[in-house]
């Protein structure tokens, strides 16, 4: 660890010791990382990264905390969070271009803001824009491989390149990025013009559904578990009866089965319980098995 503050501080790259994730989640659950870099460059991510390696130490990287569920007792090694260069977005026409570091919501914004259409379904999902291209984020019939053109990425080499598309292997929440180990640095989609009005009554309509449905008042890492084949998870946990079922701080929405909330001084602990409890009773009551959206991480 010493080698690596070495470099990052001769380098100028910010850092924090023991930085509580309890802090940089949604679920406001997780105990310290050993440390939590913010870089704002490619070149200071190289720089982070091939410390990292070079000191033995293991790095996540760390979007909006938004799909996460850290464990409480904290991360080993470096969160990394991608800020600066990373927050920027652009916009060529009809083809708009993101840093992986900024919010899924404002890349909604600014499309409406030049009057592009297209993205309008992910208005509201509480993540960054490298989360959403990793977990090819979806909402109310749309998702990111609907309007994905290309990704910017670093390799586990650390070469920097592009992947097309078509070889990001988009599927239901997943991605080639969750093997193959490359980092998300800047995303494209090809969007297409449309009126500024209609544009923003479909994204109110999309956010006016989400707060009518979903426990948007308590903190939360969204859906817990994948849609099965054949049902909805949220419908299947209901008919189980187990609305409000609780453990410690952690209780399944009253407003939304489908969502486990943090109710109070929940832990990873409590989550994990009541995400097993939940998985057990439906499979001994339906037949389904929910497989876990949400990534927990951590020692």
């Amino acid at each position: 660890m010493k080698q690596l503050i070495t470099t990052l501080s001769e380098s100028k790259i910010a850092y924090l010791i023991n930085e509580p994730m309890s802090a940089h989640t949604t679920f406001k659950i997780g105990g310290a990382a050993d440390i939590l870099i913010t870089v704002r460059t490619i070149g200071e991510l190289q720089t982070a990264v091939n410390a990292c390696r070079d000191s033995g130490i293991p790095f996540m990287l760390l979007g909006n905390g938004s799909n996460l569920l850290v464990s409480d007792e904290g991360i080993e090694g470096a969160a990394i969070v991608l800020d600066g260069d990373f927050k920027e977005i652009s916009v060529d026409g009809c083809v708009i271009t993101s840093g992986a570091g900024a919010k899924l919501s404002r890349l909604c914004t600014v499309a409406l803001e030049h009057g592009l259409s297209g993205l309008e379904f992910a208005y509201g999902i509480p993540g960054s824009v490298g989360g959403a291209m990793f977990m090819n984020a979806g909402a109310y019939g749309g998702e990111m491989k609907d309007v994905a053109l290309s990704v910017t990425a670093l390799t586990p080499g650390g070469e920097v390149h592009e992947v097309a598309a078509a070889d990001m292997r988009l599927g239901y929440r997943t991605s080639v990025f969750k093997t193959s180990g490359d980092i998300i640095l800047f995303s494209k989609y090809n969007l297409h013009t449309d009126d500024k009005e209609a544009i923003r009554a479909r994204m109110d309509d999309v956010m006016n559904r989400r707060k009518s449905k979903q426990p948007l008042e308590y903190p939360s890492a969204g859906s817990v578990f994948k849609r099965p084949e054949g049902a909805y998870a949220g419908t299947l946990i209901e008919q189980c009866g187990l609305k409000g079922k609780t453990i410690g701080g952690a209780q399944v929405s009253e407003k939304h089965a489908g969502f486990i909330i943090n109710i109070g001084g929940a832990t990873c602990s409590d989550v994990m319980n009541l995400v097993k409890l939940v998985q057990d009773t439906v499979r001994e009551k339906t037949g389904y098995f929910l497989e876990r959206e949400i990534i927990r991480t951590g020692r």
